[in-house]
């Protein structure tokens, strides 16, 4: 009998070392490409409201102490100058992973609504085809939102520029759409993924929980970049791929990683 019960403990063993292996093969198989080199943003552009591509207005955009800073101090006023800093590639099956904080005070001038506000746009059109009044790159904002004793509201909502999205087989026509998160209050790091697999499935996640799945991200009829973009995108409304881009909305927010995992399509 204790000649089995050795055996057993043997196999079992030998079968939970396999699984440790397999797990940390399968974590050394997943490639993350740092987007963000910590040291400069040679492979961004910035694209701010009223200003052409690559005039970084203010200083809006710095890299200081290994990190991309979005700041103010040049600003009188906001004066809805919203910026975007573009990375150079676009992207279609991804894992975007990004850590930031939302931190200082928010700038004068900016609006109410961008109270520790900020974002992450996915599937986005590319810088050079934005007007230079446009306010928001054409599509998907995945929302990075602080709370306090003035505002409480979930994280990680979805925004729609110019874009549709479905959420269980229905199509929403509305502009933001909640997530399921906590509140997140003061001015810790959070670690923000985005999956994104093509026009499939979006899911956003935050420090590990999945808070919002959608579909079928789509460039909306109603807005008025639609017949260039559609036409940018082979007369299909669909959204497979796009830009991503980091947002400056009014609030001062520092990201110290960004980095993307590939994902098979």
């Amino acid at each position: 009998m204790k000649k089995v019960w050795l055996l057993i403990s043997v196999v079992a063993i030998t079968l939970l070392l396999v699984s440790c292996n397999q797990k940390k093969s399968s974590e050394m198989e997943e490639s993350w490409i740092q987007l963000f080199n910590g040291t400069d943003l040679n492979d961004w552009t910035v694209k701010i409201k009223g200003y052409d591509v690559g005039d970084n207005f203010g200083n809006t955009f710095r890299v200081e102490d290994g990190m991309i800073k979005v700041r103010y101090e040049e600003y009188d006023s906001l004066r809805e100058r919203f910026g975007h800093l573009f990375y150079k590639d676009e992207f279609s099956h991804y894992k975007l992973r990004v850590e930031y904080r939302i931190v200082g005070e928010q700038c004068p001038g900016a609006p109410g609504w961008a109270y520790k506000n900020s974002g992450i746009m996915i599937h986005g059109q590319t810088v050079e085809s934005m007007e230079k009044t446009q306010d928001f790159p054409t599509s998907i904002e995945v929302q990075l939102l602080g709370s306090d004793s003035l505002v409480q509201r979930t994280n990680m909502n979805v925004c729609t520029p110019g874009t549709n999205i479905v959420i269980n087989g229905q199509l929403i026509l509305d502009h933001c759409v909640n997530s399921s998160s906590e509140n997140f209050y003061g001015e810790d790091w959070l670690t923000a993924e985005v999956e994104v697999r093509g026009n499939e499935v979006i899911r956003h996640i935050i420090n590990g929980d999945t808070v919002l799945t959608y579909n079928q991200p789509q460039l909306d009829e109603r807005d008025a970049t639609f017949a260039k973009l559609i036409g940018l995108n082979g007369g299909d409304k669909m959204l497979t791929r796009g830009t991503i881009s980091l947002q400056s909305e009014g609030h001062p927010i520092d990201f110290r990683k960004v980095e993307i995992l590939i994902l098979e399509e």
